[in-house]
């Protein structure tokens, strides 16, 4: 059976992550993490993909990403895998394959969930155990997003502007936002849509989706169909 096709629309955002392959190491030192971010500024521009929020961690990257055309999102990942895997490949003197298959993604709803990955992404590192708060992760946008610090890469989503007209006030907002106690329900859902690829997002948010694709952009209901 061929593989269904992504869930993707122009001006949607989508959250992606992609894994080092049998969840190995992708990043070996810091200056592969950086040559990472140098790729993915150069490459997303070129495409008109907007970066709103990412985290490297070791073994896998998570990126949230607005493309302005439908397929540009593949494009970036494909153009972006190439180059950083001959890149490492030549550093260290390897061959094959260095992420897991094809990379993952689910369309996210701007209005109630961009803002929670946005945060999902960013305490990545303190759920992994890695550091005890995001500040002290160097290899994520919080320091943009929370503390203001200037990144040529990360485009702000309206929904982030949102938060406040003044630079300062929104950072301010914004950590707090993410101080906030996380909800486990609230983990588990960004999971798993992002496991399945299903939209992220409410019943309103989901029908918009199915419209458009005319393809499930969820879990089948239960149950048998109603009689006519």
């Amino acid at each position: 059976m061929p593989r269904q096709p992504r869930l993707d629309l122009p001006h949607v955002p989508q959250h992606v992550v992609q894994r080092g392959n049998d969840r190995r190491p992708c990043f070996f030192e810091e200056i592969d993490r950086t040559r990472y971010l140098s790729e993915l500024s150069d490459i997303a521009g070129r495409i008109g993909c907007a970066v709103h929020a990412y985290v490297l961690t070791t073994n896998h990257v998570h990126l949230l990403v607005t493309p302005s055309q439908t397929g540009q999102v593949g494009s970036m990942m494909q153009a972006l895998g190439r180059r950083f895997v001959r890149y490492v490949n030549d550093r260290y003197h390897r061959t094959g394959t260095l992420w897991e298959g094809r990379y993952k993604a689910c369309l996210v709803d701007s209005d109630h969930y961009l803002l929670r990955c946005y945060r999902y992404i960013e305490l990545n590192p303190v759920r992994a155990g890695l550091v005890p708060t995001p500040s002290l992760y160097r290899w994520s946008s919080y320091h943009a997003n929370a503390l203001g610090e200037h990144a040529p890469l990360i485009t702000a989503h309206s929904a982030y502007l949102a938060l406040d007209p003044q630079t300062e006030h929104r950072a301010h907002a914004y950590r707090a936002f993410v101080e906030e106690a996380l909800d486990p329900e609230e983990l588990d859902v960004i999971r798993l849509r992002l496991q399945r690829q299903h939209a992220l997002g409410g019943d309103r948010f989901r029908t918009m989706i199915e419209e458009q694709l005319q393809r499930r952009a969820g879990p089948a209901k239960i149950g048998r169909p109603h009689k006519a």
